[in-house]
């Protein structure tokens, strides 16, 4: 009953495990407002008709001299506090206390920029490797690999499409080359700002396999509209199998000393 609001105003529905906290926590704090503004709106009707002219010829300028009203208003502001921090500090909690970490965690890094997203991944070696924004060269290293680094050699980059495996956790290095972008992933209820100069990062754990849009939260420029890329979770299975054939290019393209790989647009995605 308490998503029911959110189902209304046409929220995508959640594909992650700790988007059901954070729905639940809007569906009571939409069900609070919608009664405040009945309550607020029947007392409005109320005073318009007590306090209309033909009824008090004669203004009163002293008010209301009872405190009931600032009760009332200090009331609601407590459970409006009760419930936000009391939701909130949870959620919070539950992010930064249970931090996945493990060999089924997935580690990857969005880069921003105008006006697309990069999504680099780590290789077989499960490791990925560092960068650096003065390595940062056009379409051949547009998240700034740093070759020299030996976790990084079979590193691959996708562009504009962000492959997930579902039921694993996933953690998002997020980054800017140029002004500042935010990553909002909709369907996972998860959004980090992309600063440049500055590493950040999120985690989430995808629970529904599908395809949706990533868009950027952020103002960016006259293209921001247009910054889009692709959030697809598949399987585990076929997520291993993409993931071991792009590395595979990685690894080939390092070793013949050639610049990183990164999978075509119309190719490995």
């Amino acid at each position: 009953m308490l998503s029911k609001i959110n189902e209304w105003i046409g929220q995508t529905p959640v594909a992650s495990e700790h988007g059901e906290l954070l729905d639940h926590m809007l569906g009571v704090v939409h069900w609070f407002m919608l009664a405040l503004l009945i309550g607020w709106s029947i007392f409005l009707v109320v005073c318009f008709y007590r306090f209309r002219a033909k009824k008090n010829a004669k203004a009163d300028y002293h008010g209301v001299r009872g405190h009931a009203s600032t009760h009332v208003e200090i009331g609601v502001v407590i459970v409006e506090a009760i419930l936000l921090l009391g939701f909130a500090f949870p959620l919070w909690s539950r992010q930064a206390d249970d931090y996945p970490v493990g060999p089924e965690v997935v580690r990857m890094r969005a880069m921003g920029e105008k006006f697309l997203w990069n999504f680099q991944y780590p290789g077989d070696d499960k490791n990925l490797g560092i960068w650096n924004p003065r390595h940062v060269v056009g379409g051949s290293n547009p998240v700034g690999r740093d070759m020299a680094d030996p976790n990084g050699q079979d590193d691959f980059v996708n562009p504009g499409t962000m492959k997930l495996p579902v039921g694993r956790p996933v953690i998002v290095d997020v980054a800017s080359k140029d002004v500042i972008h935010n990553l909002a992933l909709v369907p996972m209820r998860s959004a980090q700002d992309a600063i440049p100069g500055m590493k950040a990062h999120m985690w989430f754990k995808p629970t529904q396999m599908g395809a949706w849009d990533i868009i950027c939260g952020q103002l960016c420029g006259p293209g921001h509209a247009q910054m889009k890329a692709q959030l697809e979770v598949v399987s585990d299975k076929d997520y291993e199998e993409w993931a071991k054939e792009m590395s595979a290019t990685g690894a080939k393209k390092a070793a013949e000393g050639k610049t990183p790989a990164v999978a075509a647009a119309s190719g490995a995605k």
